[in-house]
């Protein structure tokens, strides 16, 4: 019997989620336009234990999101899930934020392209089959009127820059699907159980998130 914690804070959702060999028995989350992750996230993961009735020792691993995604999030994410690591002497496991926001796609047919913002034109993305297997590297790209031209199958885009990605791709195959924006932790639990049991787990002092782009510090607005 394997319970894992599983952690999502890559974008603007705060995500937690609680799995028994897999299945989901209790997901928190919240998707606010202002981060609040510092705040959320050591209440969701307190609420949740406790909603399952389980406390910090019965779990079995922590996952966090590895990213890519925002830099803060992600730091949040990673830190809180390593200090619970290290505490308890128990995994840590990583999980792809894009897989996990492709895990929410269910197709009989074509591809699914994940994105998340990086500002102006610039998105996060990866491509997957219908059973989550990636199919080309997580880039950061500029969208133009030539991306993902070479894909001639039908192209599912979820994400949190539809509107816009519409402004470039509009090729008869691209779908975009406006129900799916944020990765959650609800579809971690499948992905995190799956590497648990390879014992695909990262060394807890050493892992750092998957930025993909470097943090770069900007003035703040007046």
């Amino acid at each position: 019997m394997a319970y894992i914690l599983n952690i999502e804070t890559a974008t603007k959702n705060c995500s937690v989620a609680i799995a028994k060999d897999g299945e989901t028995l209790i997901c928190n989350e919240i998707a606010e336009e202002g981060y609040s992750h510092a705040e959320r996230l050591h209440v969701f993961i307190e609420e949740s234990l406790a909603e399952v009735g389980i406390t910090y020792k019965d779990l079995t691993a922590v996952a966090v999101s590895q990213g890519p995604g925002s830099y803060t999030g992600l730091r949040i994410g990673v830190s809180a899930a390593k200090g619970l690591c290290y505490a308890l002497s128990i995994p840590l496991i990583a999980v792809d934020t894009l897989q996990a926001l492709a895990a929410q796609v269910k197709i009989t047919e074509g591809l699914i392209v994940p994105m998340i913002d990086a500002r102006r034109m610039e998105v996060y993305s990866a491509i997957f089959t219908k059973d989550l297997v990636s199919q080309r590297t997580t880039l950061a790209e500029v969208l133009t009127e030539d991306s993902f031209n070479d894909l001639q199958q039908p192209i599912y885009f979820v994400g949190d820059c539809a509107d816009k990605a519409k402004t470039v791709l509009n090729k008869a195959n691209f779908n975009f699907l406006e129900g799916v924006k944020y990765p959650s932790a609800r579809e971690m639990c499948a992905l995190s159980y799956a590497k648990y049991k390879k014992s695909d787990t990262v060394d807890v002092a050493y892992f750092e998130p998957f930025y993909l782009k470097d943090f770069m510090i900007t003035a703040p607005k007046k």
